[in-house]
């Protein structure tokens, strides 16, 4: 799903592992939108987020989740 914003960047539903997560992804955890403020590297290819909310979550190597990412439109 794609959607434009009045700040002309587009919105994308995308698929993200722990190798390509990024800060401002927005997930969906338990019916609430959780937006990635911060992460660290850990062992074996996880990462540790940190959402805005003060919330963490560690994604494992194997973790699988769709995120709503900002996009700029060039």
């Amino acid at each position: 799903m794609r959607g434009s914003t009045s700040s002309g960047a587009l919105a994308a539903n995308i698929e993200i592992t722990s190798v390509t997560v990024q800060r401002g992804d927005v997930i969906q955890i338990g019916g609430q939108p959780c937006r990635v403020a911060d992460l660290v590297q850990l062992p074996a290819g996880a990462k540790r987020l940190f959402f805005e909310t003060g919330e963490a979550l560690t994604m494992h190597a194997q973790s699988r989740f769709v995120a709503l990412r900002m996009m700029r439109k060039w």
